[in-house]
């Protein structure tokens, strides 16, 4: 049976990414890149907004107000192009011009759901929030990965992460702190049908 993550970058107030700022915020640091580098094979689930935004990056598109992408935002991407990608839509056409992605018309949820009953190794979302949001409340994801980067990004941020999420009660497993700055912390979730009242007598 395979494992679902739901794995996250953002800066400390809950943002995806922020107008005008590099990816990672421009704050990665050697350990962080080299945790990277170490992470084990995984399939990567994403929505049609993601892939067409990373396979844009893929093709030499790069984000609005930067001249070009860093060599560690290369190397980020031409990872992704090497792995393998299942994209859930009903709107884009195949074939799927990025390599190595799978083009999947049914829901999303039941699809995962059986990707997971039926397959081995680990699942992961990548961007997607409102995939990663509908995984969450079906009860399927089985990890959620956070990692922090020490900026606010109040005035540029966006992409909210958590609006529109259930209520969730979280279980750490693991938390590590990269170059004495990026926080890394990992939860089993549990998603809650109400909110505890108060403690019992």
């Amino acid at each position: 049976m395979s494992e679902l993550l739901v794995d996250f970058i953002t800066s400390l107030d809950g943002y995806a990414s922020g107008e005008g700022w590099p990816g990672f915020w421009g704050l990665e640091g050697p350990e962080y890149l080299a945790w990277l580098g170490e992470q084990p094979k995984v399939t990567y689930l994403m929505g049609a907004n993601t892939y067409r935004l990373m396979s844009g990056f893929a093709a030499g598109k790069v984000p609005s107000g930067l001249d070009e992408f860093r060599p560690e935002e290369e190397e980020s991407v031409d990872e992704l192009t090497r792995a393998s990608k299942v994209v859930f839509s009903s709107s884009l056409a195949e074939p799927l011009t990025w390599a190595n992605s799978t083009l999947v018309r049914d829901d999303a949820v039941e699809s995962v759901r059986a990707m997971k009953a039926n397959g081995s190794g680990l699942l992961s979302t990548i961007g997607s929030l409102s995939l990663s949001r509908s995984l969450l409340r079906a009860g399927l994801v089985d990890r959620f990965r956070v990692v922090m980067f020490p900026v606010i990004t109040g005035v540029t941020g966006a992409e909210r992460i958590y609006d529109g999420y259930p209520d969730v009660a979280l279980e750490m497993i693991e938390h590590r702190t990269f170059d004495g700055s990026i926080q890394l912390v990992e939860y089993k979730p549990r998603v809650l049908e109400r909110p505890p009242l108060g403690a019992p007598a």
